[in-house]
């Protein structure tokens, strides 16, 4: 493990000067930007977008130094090899599913946290342990729109889930975690893991959010991070239906005109690059299957001509 004393080895290891570091830290409100986005609640909800500058020494401190902060395999999300299918398929077939949620995970987290687990004493000097939080909070939260805030989530949690693996493996339950959704699977009571979780939880500061716990018994459609697993991780049919019906206009009317009857905005590159990354997500979970294999084809020919036909009409 690399140990960080002096502000030189760690600009040199960030490949970012020291005054911009500083500079940057001590104008935190120059660099971030409020964005809101709809709920499906309804209201909205603010993040905070770190600029250019900043993105790129958050991504430069995930890169460098918390990649080597230890993690709990149970973690799901903002990981080397994670994924909605990774955290779905543990729970596939199973009797039951709990899916918990922590309420304002983000906006809960305190800056003393960040520091002492993501920049620990033991590896930072106690001024660059303050310069790394700086650079990575803001405004009473972990801000996430931040680069940094998945991987620091990850850290701080680490705890957590060994303590609830080690408790839910003892009694055969499945237990994963994606960001701040728990999903437990097995034969159990859900008041006993409910319980465990939410003191466990508070313990650390954080809080269930009650709204959103969903007990699915076997009878009922379990569906984890947008996956059915009933009996085996499957892209929902509703989904499944829809992006075969967008595909089958595109092909017969030509995406440009499919765009115009349903007046979806934007250019006809865009579009079929949104429909390109909903085929790769069900390519994900079922990667052999030639209907998916076919519709990525010709999705990318189609691209390739949007491409001539632009390049054809640059004027000379």
């Amino acid at each position: 493990m690399i140990v960080y004393r002096e502000l030189s080895s760690l600009v040199h290891d960030l490949e970012v000067p020291a005054g911009t570091l500083y500079a940057v830290s001590n104008s935190l409100e120059k660099h971030y930007r409020p964005v809101n986005l709809p709920k499906e609640s309804g209201g909205f909800r603010t993040l905070f977008v770190p600029d250019p500058l900043l993105k790129t020494i958050q991504r430069r401190i995930t890169q460098v130094l918390l990649v080597h902060m230890p993690i709990s395999p149970n973690a799901t999300a903002y990981r080397y090899g994670g994924s909605l299918l990774r955290n779905a398929a543990p729970h596939a077939g199973q009797p039951a599913v709990l899916k918990l949620d922590i309420q304002h995970f983000f906006d809960s987290v305190l800056y003393s946290a960040v520091k002492e687990r993501a920049f620990p004493p033991e590896i930072y000097s106690e001024p660059l342990r303050v310069l790394l939080t700086m650079l990575c909070y803001y405004r009473d939260r972990l801000p996430q729109g931040a680069p940094s805030s998945p991987a620091i989530s990850n850290i701080l949690l680490a705890g957590f889930d060994r303590e609830v693996a080690d408790w839910c493996r003892g009694r055969r339950i499945r237990y994963t975690r994606y960001c701040d959704d728990m999903t437990f699977s097995g034969d159990f009571a859900p008041e006993e893991v409910t319980d465990f979780a939410a003191e466990r939880l508070r313990e650390r500061g954080f809080f269930l959010n009650e709204r959103k716990t969903r007990w699915l018994p076997a009878g009922r459609r379990q569906v984890v991070t947008g996956l059915v697993v009933n009996e085996k991780p499957a892209v929902p049919a509703a989904y499944l239906r829809k992006l075969r019906q967008e595909l089958y206009f595109c092909r017969k009317y030509g995406a440009t005109d499919h765009m115009a009857r349903l007046r979806i905005g934007g250019t006809e590159e865009r579009y079929l690059r949104q429909l390109l990354g909903r085929v790769a997500y069900v390519l994900q979970i079922t990667p052999e299957k030639e209907e998916w294999v076919s519709a990525r084809r010709w999705i990318l020919s189609a691209l390739a001509q949007t491409g001539e036909k632009t390049e054809n009409n640059m004027p000379v």
